[in-house]
């Protein structure tokens, strides 16, 4: 049996899903320094950073190269995260080593 949705129905679900699945904050990162209220682009990416660190929908970009776009904007790091999954200590210090 199919189910046919309305356009309403559509958009109240679509208004339900939580922001992170539908794509935002697959990155998160939290700054040794604050940068809260910072809106940044790197290369295709917009990161919010705000309270608790800055996230950033998926990108095509590697996540190392956007840990270490990040990281000379924001400065050192002191987590990094895609997915839900912390980047190592010693992926994590490679990246830092990149803030200018």
């Amino acid at each position: 049996m199919r189910t046919i949705l309305s356009a309403s129905a559509v958009v109240m679900l679509a208004l339900a899903v939580p922001a992170a699945a539908q794509g935002q904050g697959h990155y998160a990162a939290v700054p040794a320094t604050a940068a809260v209220g910072k809106k940044l682009v790197t290369r295709d990416t917009i990161w919010r950073c705000g309270d608790g660190g800055c996230s950033a929908p998926k990108s095509a970009t590697r996540p190392a190269i956007l840990c270490e776009l990040l990281v000379r904007e924001v400065g050192a790091l002191e987590s990094f995260s895609v997915a839900g999954t912390a980047f190592d200590p010693d992926a994590l210090t490679k990246c830092n080593a990149r803030a200018e």
